[in-house]
């Protein structure tokens, strides 16, 4: 309960929107149970449950630490710039689940193929907002907290941005599947590829540095080199996976 209050106390916008999608992400739960509309052969209700909880992670993330920066009118213009795009976002992939069509590569007609290019334009203006804050993180200097925490922010932030970006090239080739069809079976919920190059897998382990490295920093690392070591091996892994994928090769 101490987290959810302090949480609300941080950021009350986002605290709100991260507990909305949470709420949606259970309603896409049940709807797996109960609908049986498809896409690209699996429930047509995982992909936005995915989207929804990963948001709610994201605005909880963001709200907890955009804090320590002690500039609330700046992060005022974050917090709606964020609920805009994420509300049109998963709006667009619950819509075009719920009717059994793909959200992301359609081009069956100019309506839609507008619809996902707008969709991108405003996610690389959130990413590309993402990175400004980073940069506030990286300007300040009077920190009142531990520098391996402070590191850890400062470097999830960064590759963060980075490997959101990288959803671009799945953009740009209209696929996100290196030497086979996006409707390939794959891993459970998930669906990563298990039969060719799945470029997903790079994007989510590169955008999670977002919670990952900042958790390194606070609860496990005594100093910002360490967190520097761990941040640098992780992303060489990342790195390797997105290798691997534009071979053609899947993760497993």
């Amino acid at each position: 309960m101490y987290f959810i209050k302090e949480l609300y106390r941080r950021n009350a916008m986002l605290s709100m929107y991260s507990l909305l999608n949470l709420i949606a992400a259970l309603i896409c739960l049940v709807l797996v149970q109960t609908s049986d509309v498809t896409v690209n052969g699996i429930n047509a209700f995982i992909k936005p449950f995915k989207f929804f909880l990963s948001i709610a992670i994201f605005c909880v993330t963001m709200g907890w630490i955009m804090y320590y920066l002690d500039r609330p009118s700046k992060v005022r213009i974050y917090n709606r710039m964020a609920v805009i795009v994420f509300f049109y976002e998963s709006l667009i992939i619950t819509w075009q689940a719920a009717n059994g069509r793909l959200s992301h590569f359609n081009s069956d007609n100019l309506f839609y193929m507008i619809l996902y290019q707008l969709m991108g334009v405003a996610i690389v203006l959130l990413t590309l907002w993402t990175g400004y804050i980073g940069i506030l993180f990286f300007k300040k200097k009077d920190w009142q907290l531990p520098m391996a925490y402070v590191w850890g922010i400062r470097l999830g932030i960064a590759f963060f941005v980075l490997f959101a970006l990288e959803g671009g090239v799945m953009g740009n080739l209209m696929r996100h599947t290196i030497g086979g069809e996006d409707n390939a079976k794959g891993l459970p919920l998930v669906n990563w590829n298990r039969a060719h190059g799945d470029l997903r897998i790079a994007h989510f382990l590169g955008m999670h540095c977002l919670q990952l490295f900042p958790l390194f920093g606070y609860y496990i690392a005594k100093t910002p080199l360490v967190v520097k070591l761990f941040s640098g091996l992780y992303v060489a892994g990342v790195i390797a996976v997105l290798v691997q994928a534009l071979m053609g090769y899947p993760l497993l």
